[in-house]
């Protein structure tokens, strides 16, 4: 039953989509900061012979939890085992992916902003003092066991901190935000990919597929990987500016990383409603959207750069987003 929640990963050197992930500090591109005192903490807990203190990880999707995650545990030296918040439905199921670590273990847990707040409950001994107290049997006669656990490290990454009731994040000793990346890093991140794969590309059009990233190392290896593949069937043997600029066009991403999401969220914000204020909800109607793909997934990019203001009477589409569609403002 366990593994239908929780993973062992184990890098395989022939799978090569694994091998876009860095394995070390050293190789990890960007978040400069949190690199430095997580070397750091690591480097101290080794010393005092000591696990490390619990981390979490939170900040839009794609800018690297997970592979922080993973990257945390081997320099530890020691396994990692996945889980994700939703999976965890029962306290059995928190039981079951607890008695499998071996101390000095990293477990990870994804989304764990989604984990049941009685969960939580169980998994703040678990934290504080490595015990495990469960209720099994069934009403009146039930009973309290407590099982010790080897000394563990949770890493846990969310999208939204905001949704992490206090005092599981309070028991977090090292908080970490990721931030968007430059360009300049993701430049490095598609040369990077780009020799993983084997398919060369030239300093112009790895520029190119960069700033048209919207600032995600994710969206930049995906984007990469797309243009790869028209190179390819074209019969490139270089990735070069023009096979990009192409490639991007038929993909639908503009000169700003905006992509046919954006735009049609941008557009509906400007056309239908006037540039807003407008409700999530209403919005997202408009272009045959769910709420959290809006508020997870195209909002926090849309925020981060400008073109859209979050009021308490709804969503605003700013002169940025006018001037980027070359679209007159009506006053």
């Amino acid at each position: 039953m366990a593994k239908s929640i929780l993973s062992e990963n184990i890098i395989s050197n022939d799978d090569k989509d694994e091998l876009l992930r860095p394995q070390y500090l050293s190789e990890y591109v960007g978040q400069k900061e949190i690199k430095e005192n997580i070397d750091v903490f690591i480097k101290a807990c080794k010393m005092r012979d000591e696990v490390l203190d619990h981390v979490l990880l939170y900040g839009p999707p794609g800018l690297g939890k997970t592979t922080l995650a993973h990257i945390i545990a081997n320099e530890l030296g020691t396994n990692i085992k996945t889980a994700s918040g939703p999976s965890i439905e029962k306290s059995g199921d928190l039981a079951a992916i607890l008695s499998t670590l071996e101390p000095g273990d990293v477990l990870f847990i994804d989304e764990i902003h989604r984990m049941p707040k009685y969960i939580e409950e169980i998994l703040y001994p678990a934290m504080e003092d490595f015990e495990l107290d469960i209720i099994i049997g069934n009403e009146g006669s039930s009973r309290s066991i407590k099982i010790d656990l080897p000394p563990f490290t949770l890493v846990g990454a969310t999208t939204k901190a905001g949704d992490i009731s206090s005092p599981l994040r309070d028991r977090f000793g090292i908080v970490c935000k990721l931030e968007y990346y430059k360009t300049s890093e993701l430049v490095d991140i598609v040369k990077r990919t780009s020799r993983v794969l084997s398919s060369s590309i030239n300093d112009e059009a790895a520029k190119i597929i960069a700033s048209r990233s919207r600032r995600t190392p994710r969206i930049a290896n995906r984007l990469f990987k797309r243009v790869r593949d028209f190179a390819l069937v074209e019969g490139k043997n270089v990735i070069d500016e023009n096979i990009s600029e192409q490639s991007l066009k038929r993909l639908k991403v503009d000169d700003y990383g905006l992509d046919k999401n954006d735009q049609d969220y941008l557009l509906s914000l400007i056309n239908k409603f006037n540039g807003g204020p407008v409700g999530v909800e209403t919005l997202a109607s408009s272009i045959g959207e769910e709420v959290s793909t809006l508020e997870d997934v195209i909002e926090p990019f849309l925020l981060q750069e400008g073109f859209i203001k979050r009021t308490q009477r709804g969503r605003i589409a700013t002169d940025k987003a006018y001037q980027h569609f070359n679209i007159e403002k009506n006053v």
